[in-house]
């Protein structure tokens, strides 16, 4: 299929932070945090999508798009990101489906774009095991639901964003400064996403399944070092793309991030190729040594 295509996610646009059983996210926690969110923006009304759906399509058959990748939110289905399915919002995403095919825009659903149950973090996140099998379970009563009319389904959308902005930074929900936490979140991140694929397929043998990867290049400025560009280049590009197959493009093997004093032995992590998304929004330029920070392009 060829054309153009959007894409959105649920906290960006949906609002209705409580309506119809939806649970707290860890996004809905972080936005209450003074000074997290640079101009106090939170996600409660956000552009209200949840309550116009209709008003949304028509602006997407206006663009004249072909597909459309949104998210659903894993709290909106599961308030606690376990039990049961909260009927009411498992149905506004089956609405969603059945009236984007109707307008001949195929529907893309990514099953979680940052905003994890609060419940599930409470618990221990994305550092800990649980939630990736507990991630598998979401996959499975969403796709047994809507999957005999969508076919191409996205598990995770960047979560080099959810492991290093999210727990090592501290900028992204869950706001975490702990590298030995982020390394964890990489390795049960990746786990999530196999273990949510073959949920997808044994839901629906068939369907296509990947995960949306961020992959920005790394420039070297004038003054550069080389060994500094490596290790950005390893932490955005490598690190995760690397478990996952796609390894460096030419070269030779990327640093080691592992370090011995991060303290974490993790199992490997091995499936069959998935398919990938990638997301661009400009580089990274180094200059320096490795003690100084690269800069956003």
């Amino acid at each position: 299929m060829t054309g153009w295509g959007v894409a959105t996610s649920a906290f960006q646009i949906e609002g209705a932070l409580t309506a119809d059983g939806r649970g707290p996210s860890t996004w809905d926690e972080f936005c209450t945090r003074p000074g997290a969110v640079l101009d106090g923006s939170d996600g409660a009304v956000a552009c209200d999508s949840y309550h116009r759906v209709d008003e949304d399509l028509a602006l997407l058959v206006g663009l004249g798009v072909s597909s459309y990748r949104f998210s659903i939110a894993w709290p909106r289905v599961q308030p606690t990101g376990a039990g049961p399915v909260n009927a009411p919002g498992l149905d506004h995403y089956d609405r969603v489906v059945d009236r984007l095919l109707a307008a001949g825009i195929e529907p893309m659903p990514t099953l979680s774009h940052w905003d994890l149950p609060l419940a599930l973090e409470q618990a221990g996140g994305w550092p800990s095991r649980d939630t990736a099998e507990r991630f598998a379970d979401y996959a499975l009563l969403v796709t047994g639901r809507l999957g005999d009319r969508v076919c191409t389904w996205a598990t995770l959308n960047e979560p080099w964003c959810t492991a290093y902005l999210g727990h090592a930074a501290g900028v992204f929900a869950p706001g975490r400064r702990d590298p030995a936490a982020a390394q964890a979140a990489v390795h049960h991140l990746l786990l999530g996403h196999a273990l949510a694929a073959h949920a997808v397929r044994a839901a629906q043998p068939g369907l296509q399944v990947g995960l949306v990867l961020n992959l920005a290049p790394v420039r070297l400025d004038d003054d550069g070092d080389p060994e500094a560009r490596d290790v950005v280049d390893a932490l955005q590009n490598r690190q995760g793309s690397g478990v996952l197959g796609l390894g460096p493009v030419h070269g030779p093997r990327p640093l080691d991030l592992f370090h011995p004093e991060v303290g974490i032995v993790l199992a490997q992590l091995r499936q069959r190729g998935p398919r990938f998304g990638v997301g661009g929004f400009g580089g990274q330029s180094t200059s320096g040594g490795c003690g100084h920070e690269a800069r956003g392009r």
